[in-house]
């Protein structure tokens, strides 16, 4: 029952749109619905069965194969009839020949030395006569029904070999749809931190937008008892213009971040549950991430892989043994006396490729190399998975320094600001002074922003790289 809710639960948002989305809430929704994770799950499934299909053939191949034919070539019918075990010496020919016999027979009269005289004399006249019960039978119907089965008894290790690989391609398939899962909790991540960020800015926009509508009534007004020019007014609505449309900027923005959402949770999302603007710091250990890394266990895997198929060249070396047997019976109807002329064929058949001219050789060793290759692989995997967690590390780091320099830069800009609008209005500094105060503020205000979006992507990356995206 609770299996069938969640399954509803989840189905919902295909049929209506989704408002106030948490973060866990979509990344169970990702699971679920996500078409490029369907997909991957498919092949992951057809890995699967191409693997059981290879262990498969250890046990051989049965076939049941039923033949209906009819033939008047000589070679067919006369095969028909001994496979019906129907044949006579009248298949034969042995009519032309008893005629011929019997008409010399009649000749000698009784005489037996003179029809031995005549046989001598006459022997390969006989032999030449062309049979036309042989030669020229009537068409024949012909019903076979045959069981087989084959099985390998002994392959030098080849089916042992495929049977391993494959094994080892379904999990590197599922390799595959794990990193392809974590990426795309990677983006989800990042549109929610994305969505609120730009949520933050527009929140902000809204403040510097009313902030600056405050500054043009104060010039309004001071307009009007002849202490501001009309170029005051000119420069504040100008300034107010560009920072509405910033404003209309970041609102497509965010209607952008949410259509990817939506296509990313194949899910219409209208509204989200804000996150925290910084993502936490995860933390990084080397037997971590040794253990977790999905491109190091990828790297391993394709190792094993390639042992595997050095010695699958090997085998190359060794004989193939089969065995088989077939059961079955034929006649000119179908299924009449089955077991009356039945027939059976057992044995047992061994290949072995003696020489091939140095081919074996050669793969063998271009599958050693490939293995020593893929060694080497392995070690710069580890190696460079760990420098670029080093790397994100620093950075996530360098940049948590200037946020704080940009958060300090923007809680003064705004006080500058404030100050030098109280200034303009006691006719200290000009309208360009306050402005420029303006633009610092809405400049650090970007900057700081931009730094989380860029802190949050770091991270967003290196919980990829630890591998932290949750069950698939």
């Amino acid at each position: 029952m609770k299996k069938t809710l969640l399954v509803l639960c989840l189905s919902l948002p295909l049929f209506a749109d989704v408002k106030h989305l948490s973060l866990p809430q979509a990344i169970k929704i990702l699971k679920h619905d996500n078409l490029e994770l369907k997909i991957a799950k498919f092949n992951a499934r057809m890995k699967k069965l191409e693997a059981e299909a290879v262990q498969a053939k250890n046990y051989g191949r049965a076939d049941l194969t039923i033949a209906a034919i009819r033939s008047n070539d000589a070679l067919n019918v006369f095969g028909f009839k001994l496979q019906s075990r129907e044949a006579t010496f009248a298949d034969f020919g042995f009519a032309d020949f008893m005629g011929a016999i019997g008409q010399g027979a009649m000749q000698a009269n009784g005489n037996f030395g003179a029809f031995s005289q005549g046989l001598a004399q006459n022997g390969d006249s006989i032999l030449q006569i062309a049979p036309n019960d042989l030669n020229y039978p009537g068409a024949r119907n012909h019903f076979q029904t045959k069981f087989s089965y084959k099985v390998p008894l002994y392959t030098g290790g080849k089916l042992t070999e495929y049977g391993r690989i494959s094994n080892m391609l379904y999990q590197m398939s599922l390799l595959d749809r794990r990193k392809l899962f974590n990426a795309k909790v990677y983006e989800t991540k990042k549109a929610f931190y994305d969505i609120s960020l730009v949520e933050n800015y527009i929140v902000n926009l809204r403040k510097i937008i009313k902030n600056i509508s405050t500054l043009e009534n104060v010039v309004k007004s001071m307009q009007k008892e002849g202490y501001a020019k009309e170029t005051d007014l000119f420069e504040v609505q100008a300034r107010k213009a560009e920072a509405q449309s910033m404003y209309n900027q970041a609102k497509l923005n965010r209607e952008l971040a949410y259509q990817f959402l939506s296509f990313l949770l194949n899910t219409e999302v209208r509204s989200i549950r804000h996150v925290n603007e910084s993502a936490p710091m995860p933390r990084v250990s080397k037997s971590a991430l040794a253990m977790n890394n999905l491109d190091i266990q990828k790297a391993e895997l394709g190792l094993q892989i390639a042992n595997h198929a050095m010695d699958l060249e090997k085998s190359r070396y060794l004989p193939e043994v089969g065995a088989f047997a077939e059961y079955g019976s034929a006649d000119n109807h179908f299924w009449n006396d089955f077991t009356g002329k039945d027939a059976y064929t057992v044995g047992v058949q061994m290949k072995w490729n003696l020489f091939s001219g140095g081919e074996d050789e050669k793969e063998v060793e271009k599958a050693r190399l490939k293995y020593l290759k893929t060694k080497d692989q392995v070690a710069l995997a580890r190696k460079g998975i760990a420098l670029k967690v080093k790397k994100l590390r620093t950075e996530i780091l360098s940049i948590n320094s200037d946020i704080h320099s940009y958060r300090t830069q923007l809680k003064y800009a705004r006080r500058v600001y404030e100050n030098y609008k109280t200034r303009y209005e006691e006719g200290m500094v000009s309208i360009s002074d306050v402005l420029i105060k303006q633009s610092k503020e809405l400049e650090m205000l970007l900057k700081l922003l931009g730094a989380k979006n860029k802190r949050n992507t770091k991270i967003f990356e290196l919980d990829s790289i630890l591998n932290r995206g949750g069950e698939v």
